[in-house]
């Protein structure tokens, strides 16, 4: 057998089997693209969030962080539903991981509980040349499934870095659900494997590094909503609402205005915020990732609006 070699990123709590050891160091990555999820109680989202997904990249890695609804269980099945459990890896980071924000900034980068290391440590099972950070509540549109899958292939030795934009829909019911298309939610969210693209320590969050030099490559509009339900905390993940800084995190600020209005009933009178309901019979998340996304008037968010 083998000895295994030296990590690349050793964490400081000393347990081998979490340091970082990076598969470009002894390998050339095939073309392809892998979406990584870090997740944590998706069980209620994966059914929507996992089937596009597997329709439009090579690989699935879902890194499970200490769910107790079933998650596990839930994406295992979703896998073998849609004929992918061999495209489709599982696995589990036991350790509590800081929230964003103040708990975040305290945190040594090379601490098990550290975003910055639980990033890396999920990236670095990543065995294709391109790689996707993605969340367990984000769901592609069917022009979303068809752009990604472009881009496996697309992207190969371009160096290029992808930003796409995102949907956010704070649902009410089965029935009902707002849209806001009052910012624009822009982020990147493929890159290629490599040195120079690693996860570093932020103030708020882990940041992706990436040259300076790199093509990036904005995705159009329309193509994922990121589901918000309002029966469940969407901040939980945050030490504090108090860390929603507005200029270092005007997307959170955003999101905890919707969310304010909509639970006192104000949602009619945000600005960009739509409220939709879905025909008798249709789920409104497929309402309208299939239907009123792919039939409404671009651009969909205001060029006014900050982007976020």
């Amino acid at each position: 057998m083998s000895p295994v070699r030296g990590a690349d990123l050793v964490c400081r709590e000393g347990d081998p089997a979490y340091d970082v050891r990076w598969p470009w160091r002894t390998e050339t990555l095939p073309p392809g693209l892998t979406c990584v999820f870090r997740v944590r109680n998706e069980a209620r989202n994966l059914p929507w969030v996992l089937p596009p997904m597997l329709r439009a990249v090579q690989h699935v890695v879902l890194v499970d962080n200490g769910s107790d609804d079933g998650t596990p269980e839930v994406a295992l099945r979703v896998a073998e539903e849609c004929g992918a459990a061999d495209r489709f890896t599982l696995t589990a980071y036991p350790f509590q991981v800081a929230r964003a924000g103040t708990e975040h900034l305290a945190t040594a980068p090379d601490s098990v509980h550290s975003l910055t290391h639980f990033y890396n440590w999920s990236f670095a099972h990543v065995r294709t040349a391109y790689s996707m950070k993605w969340d367990g509540d984000m769901v592609l549109t069917p022009e979303g499934v068809g752009v990604l899958a472009d881009l496996s292939w697309q992207l190969q030795d371009s160096n290029a870095v992808v930003a796409v934009p995102r949907h956010p829909l704070s649902i009410e019911s089965e029935s009902v659900a707002w849209l806001d298309l009052g910012f624009r939610f822009l982020e990147p969210w493929i890159y290629p494997m490599g040195p120079e693209f690693t996860f570093v320590k932020a103030f708020e969050w882990e940041v992706r590094e990436f040259p300076e030099t790199s093509e990036r490559i904005v995705a159009p509009e329309g193509l994922c909503v990121e589901l918000k339900w309002l029966d469940q905390d969407e901040f939980a993940h945050w030490s504090s609402t108090v860390d929603f800084d507005s200029s270092r995190a005007p997307r959170k600020r955003r999101e905890w205005e919707v969310y304010s209005a909509l639970m006192e009933g104000r949602g009619d009178a945000v600005p960009g915020l739509h409220r939709i309901e879905a025909p008798p019979g249709v789920h409104v998340v497929d309402h309208v990732t299939r239907t009123w996304l792919p039939q409404a008037a671009r651009p969909l968010v205001r060029r006014g609006g900050r982007t976020v």
